[in-house]
């Protein structure tokens, strides 16, 4: 599958593939592209993978068009949503590798129900902590 044409819409990346289709992704992804000026965004080159912005030193795959989630859910919206919170040092707290935080914020690993519980009840202790500190 290769992507031929994007456009942008709704916090959306879209693209119209080879055989037709019209597959997006949330931009929420790609923060240097949801932060880009049109001008900016207009500037891109494809190859044969995907898509390119070096100014932006951005990257697009055609292969990530097609992945299972194509907005984010659970704690990869909430720490995407809210980049002023360190997911890495929440993670450390609990003993999660900076390295699985990374994977369940992009979408490419899943927390277990119970795991992200975890995970947002971290959060909500560090923010009772620093409101006891007002």
């Amino acid at each position: 599958m290769r992507i031929t044409k994007i456009w942008f819409a709704d916090d959306r990346i879209y693209g119209k593939t080879d055989d037709d289709r019209t597959l997006w992704q949330s931009l929420l992804y790609y923060k240097r592209l949801r932060n880009a000026s049109p001008a900016e965004r207009e500037n891109y080159e494809m190859d044969d993978e995907g898509i390119h912005w070096y100014d932006l030193d951005e990257d697009v795959s055609f292969e990530s068009f097609e992945y299972d989630d194509p907005e984010p859910k659970g704690i990869s919206l909430f720490f995407l949503s809210h980049p002023e919170i360190n997911a890495s040092e929440i993670g450390l707290r609990l003993g999660i590798s900076k390295n699985l935080m990374t994977q369940y914020i992009n979408g490419t690993a899943k927390p277990s129900k119970e795991r992200e519980k975890q995970i947002l009840n971290e959060v909500a202790s560090v923010g009772k902590a620093l409101m006891g500190a007002i």
